[in-house]
């Protein structure tokens, strides 16, 4: 099937895979009637009747992309938080009374936070219904680690451990099995906003003074960490985590200032995240949105402004990530943009494998990096069947990196393999939030290991860019192929 939707009682949301032809306009029909033109591949109708059925079809030319007869939904029995107690002030602690309404919500209901703002520590989240924010509602999770406890388990950097519960917590973590939390939509026009840098320094100066000893003991292990925050900061909550979860929707709202990630997702199945503004900007590890060892996850129409990658792909650590095995595959990313931060990674954590990743249509030009592989040499595992189209990208990076280097590692290095770029403009310049001022770069470096077998091999660059000033980086490549045009 090449249509996917997602519905509301009145609100229809529609994506597709990109066609084959650049350029392409698509022509949505709704009723057999021509309802929205439009050149990206994603489009929202509104306005429709609650329970009705309307057959979609969508085409390019006369190409059909797919057709569907689609059923709207019901319109939900709403459970306002106010009526549980909650006082939106923001400064009432209204945990309580918010995980009163999330508990009491069923099957054909959605929890409603009308406007005002909600402070609260960690909520949880069930199977079975929705939560909708409105425009000026705001979850706001507090600076104070101890509204996140008890710790559960999680995985943080590729390694699974005990962590402070996040903002919104959804499913339970267990490698060795499927979803245990379902169907959920988190949508609206508010805000779910963390406690920040804030709440990760506090975090990790109580984790410092808890592992003081071990740290101790570690000595000059430590200097493989990125700094010495690296394993005190491991047990930072995120702003959403989704364990074993399957078919989730987050649309339409601002996320905001996770302690560290803002959306995660952990073993995990078709998770979509559309229409999202994603603010990090202070944030260390401030990432947007991180598919970590999960399947047929989707992002699209979504805005980034991070302290760090916009997307980052994961599927463990070595050696644990090699024996859990459960790689990251088929994520689709397209029409978003990158405002700054560091633009979509894949890696470094990527000892489980990650492959088919499929990305269009995106703005990663004001990103550090663009869009970059990346893996230690002990880390193992691959990363495979990458596919970049129609996007403008500062650069394209496929190297080994020094940090996150501590543990056990594999006996082999990664594997990077068959990657391509298509119709992609690069163009060399590249800068982060912190620093205004642009850097001439390399606009691609593509840097295998030195080890016979394991070089980075089958790239592909067709009908390519690049700016007139750009230069290009290799080292330990096989079977490349570079049609690339330098450009005024």
């Amino acid at each position: 099937m090449n249509l996917f939707y997602s519905v509301s009682d009145t609100q229809l949301t529609l994506w597709w895979d990109q066609a084959a032809q650049a350029g392409a306009r698509y022509t949505v029909l709704l009723n057999n009637e021509i309802r929205d033109t439009v050149s990206h591949t994603h489009c929202t109708i509104c306005g429709l009747q609650p329970g009705e059925s309307y057959p979609v079809c969508v085409k390019t030319g006369d190409t059909l992309i797919g057709e569907e007869l689609i059923t709207m939904a019901k319109t939900p029995r709403r459970l306002n938080v106010r009526d549980f107690g909650a006082a939106g002030d923001g400064r009432t602690m209204d945990t309580a009374a918010l995980q009163a309404a999330l508990d009491a919500c069923g099957r054909d209901e959605e929890v409603w936070f009308p406007a005002g703002t909600y402070l609260t520590g960690a909520l949880r989240l069930h199977s079975d219904m929705k939560v909708y924010l409105d425009r000026d509602a705001t979850i706001q999770g507090t600076a104070n680690p101890e509204d996140y406890l008890p710790k559960i388990w999680s995985r943080f950097e590729g390694v699974e451990q005990e962590c402070y519960q996040s903002l919104l917590n959804l499913g339970t973590l267990d490698h060795a099995a499927g979803p245990n939390c379902r169907n959920v939509w988190i949508y609206g026009a508010g805000k779910i906003c963390g406690g920040g840098q804030s709440l990760a320094m506090r975090t990790i100066e109580t984790e410092r003074e808890r592992l003081k000893d071990y740290l101790a003991a570690l000595g000059d292990k430590v200097r493989e960490c990125e700094n010495d925050d690296t394993i005190p900061g491991r047990a930072r909550g995120r702003l959403i985590n989704l364990s074993n979860c399957e078919n989730i929707r987050i649309s339409g709202l601002t996320l905001e200032n996770g302690a560290s990630w803002n959306v995660h997702m952990i073993y995990s199945r078709k998770i979509i995240t559309d229409h999202c503004t994603f603010r990090s900007e202070e944030v260390w590890n401030g990432d947007g949105w991180d598919p970590d060892s999960s399947e047929n996850c989707t992002l699209f129409a979504c805005e980034f402004h991070t302290g760090d990658d916009s997307v980052a792909i994961k599927s463990g650590k070595n050696p644990e990530g090699n024996a859990i095995n459960r790689p990251t595959r088929n994520i689709r990313i397209f029409d978003c943009k990158s405002a700054f931060g560091l633009g979509i990674a894949i890696g470094s954590e990527m000892s489980g494998g990650v492959e088919d990743v499929h990305i269009w249509d995106c703005d990663l030009e004001h990103s550090l990096y663009g869009i970059q592989i990346k893996g230690t040499k002990k880390r193992g595992g691959y990363v495979r069947n990458i596919t970049v189209r129609d996007c403008r990208l500062s650069r394209f990076l496929c190297c080994a990196v020094l940090y996150n280097d501590d543990g056990e590692g594999s006996p082999v290095p990664p594997v990077f393999s068959d990657m391509v770029c298509e119709r992609v403009h690069l163009t060399g310049w590249a800068r982060n939030y912190w620093e205004p001022e642009l850097h001439a770069m390399p606009c691609i470096d593509l840097t295998g290991f030195d080890v016979p077998g394991y070089e980075a091999r089958n790239l592909r660059f067709i009908d390519c860019t690049m700016g007139k000033d750009a230069t290009i980086v290799l080292r330990h490549c096989k079977e490349l192929r570079m049609d690339i045009e330098q450009t005024e």
